[in-house]
């Protein structure tokens, strides 16, 4: 139905609101894991019903570390969403990864230290597979949306996911770099598992703005220098998300929408009432 919500975008640093989203209204959703980021910014973009939510909220309040991810999965679950485009600034751990590049990473490396990344526990253990972090489906669409509007993206990639607010030191960018990770970031890995328990199809826009301080010309630049680059790249972002989002939805012939079918380990009779009820949206057509 045209009417449906299925696209969801989560916008970044620099990425408050989306241009071209018109029949906006806002809606503030109630979750069973507390408020997500912001109000949903719920409107008609390239001819699509989608919603929108600033992962640090409009007015960037919310550190990396305060997000409170499951609130803001579970709120585009709760919409209808089948399909999470996520932008992300991002720095760079490789001297071929240039500022202004825009990349689709397809992994992921772990190197946060105190953040809930599942919806399950109490009463219901649940393993999904997670070799692959992102859906390939999704991302051969964002790929495409980038050659219509003359845009390249790199395809390919792991992003080390650290647990910020401050930055590398330069021991441990020289080390990242000697593991091969390609990009560092401080928000996508929970985002990524949550989308995927939440059988969700996700990726990633990263968008480089600078070199990490392993670089040798890193304390050459400036504040203003990144702004501009996450300004450039913002807007770049926008014209491939509006291409993508034409294209989308499609047919769902991903493991992603089917990621909890063989995941649950416990007997769903002996889930505790309080859990059930709290996860009917993630489990009802397995209950």
């Amino acid at each position: 139905m045209a009417n449906e919500i299925r696209v969801g975008i989560i916008g970044g640093s620099g990425l408050y609101q989306m241009s071209g989203l018109t029949n906006i209204e806002e809606v503030e959703i109630e979750t069973p894991f507390g408020k997500p980021s912001d109000a949903y910014r719920i409107g008609t973009l390239e001819g699509r019903r989608v919603a929108f939510l600033a992962r640090h909220n409009r007015n960037h309040s919310i550190m990396p570390s305060e997000l409170n991810f499951r609130a803001n999965i579970y709120g585009f679950k709760k919409l209808g969403v089948e399909w999470i485009i996520s932008a992300s600034a991002v720095g760079s751990l490789k001297e071929e990864h240039r500022p202004l590049d825009i990349m689709l990473p397809d992994q992921f490396y772990d190197r946060t230290k105190a953040r809930v990344s599942t919806f399950f526990g109490e009463g219901v253990v649940v393993h999904v597979t997670f070799a692959h972090p992102t859906c390939s489906r999704l991302a051969a669409v964002i790929e495409e949306a980038g050659k219509d509007v003359d845009i390249p993206i790199k395809r390919g990639g792991t992003y080390l996911c650290m647990e910020g607010p401050q930055f590398s030191t330069l021991a441990e960018s020289n080390v990242y770099r000697s593991w091969g990770m390609d990009l560092i970031g401080m928000t996508n890995l929970q985002e990524a598992k949550l989308a995927r328990e939440a059988e969700i199809c996700y990726s990633t826009i990263a968008l480089v703005t600078d070199y990490d301080c392993w670089h040798p010309q890193h304390d050459a630049v400036t504040v203003t220098d990144v702004l501009e680059n996450l300004k450039r790249n913002t807007d770049n972002a926008q014209k491939i998300i509006r291409a993508a989002v034409k294209r989308l939805p499609i047919e769902r012939t991903c493991k992603c929408e089917r990621a909890l079918k063989h995941a649950i380990m416990t007997d769903l009779k002996k889930i505790p009432e309080a859990t059930r009820q709290r996860l009917e949206l993630l489990l009802k057509k397995y209950l």
